[in-house]
Order: structure tokens, then C-alpha cells, then sequence
């Protein structure tokens, strides 16, 4: 009976943990620069392009930036992308006024954080 017990309240707590991972249109989150050469899971542009825009501080511009969740679209194979926006309504890097991120994939490496 108590191994019934404990493996329910661990399955509730389980379902209660992912529930609270699931984006919401108007989330607010923060965009974390990863120590390797660039984004991996959010479709910003590659550095050359950055360069020949004349951006010369490439990815700094967009370190510790709080941005919204604008949309939200699963696609077919179950992973869900999200539609970001800069909080105060500025473009990133001066052109883009949003950006497509994987948001589980994102999230799991620290690429975005959820703002608390």
C-alpha cells in the first residue's frame, strides 16, 4: 500500500512539474548567451551576417534581453516553437523584430530561462 501511495504522488508530481513548462502567449523570458560560438536553438542570424549588417557587438546585444512569447505553434513531430518578441518593443540587433525559437530545446540548454 505505501509503495502505491509513493508511486502516485510521484506521478502527480511529475505531471504537476511538466504542466508548469508549457509556454503561454505573453511569458516572459530571458535570453542567455551560451558559451559556444552561437545560438543553437533560436533562429537568430549567424555572426558573418551580423558583421555585414555592421553589428560589431555580435551576440552581447542580446545577452540577459527579457522577451515575450508573441505565438506559439507545435509542429508535427511534437516539438513546440515559439515566436519571440523584445519586451520593450526594440528590434533585435536593429532589424529583427522577432525571432523563432524551439522552446523545450532552448530551454534545456539554457539558451532562454523563464523569468520568475
Amino acid at each position: 500500500m505505501k509503495k502505491l501511495l509513493f508511486t502516485l504522488l510521484c506521478f502527480t508530481f511529475m505531471l504537476s512539474a511538466s504542466a508548469h513548462n508549457d509556454p503561454k502567449v505573453g511569458d516572459i523570458l530571458t535570453v542567455k548567451t551560451p558559451s559556444e560560438q552561437g545560438f543553437n536553438h533560436i533562429d537568430f542570424p549567424k555572426s558573418n551576417i551580423l558583421i555585414k549588417r555592421g553589428v560589431v557587438t555580435g551576440y552581447k546585444s542580446v545577452n540577459n534581453e527579457a522577451v515575450v512569447i508573441n505565438d506559439i505553434k507545435t509542429e508535427s513531430n511534437g516539438a513546440t516553437t515559439v515566436i519571440l518578441q523584445k519586451k520593450d518593443g526594440s528590434k533585435f540587433f536593429g532589424f529583427l523584430s522577432k525571432v523563432k525559437a524551439n522552446y523545450t530545446k532552448a530551454i534545456d540548454s539554457g539558451e532562454l530561462v523563464v523569468h520568475k
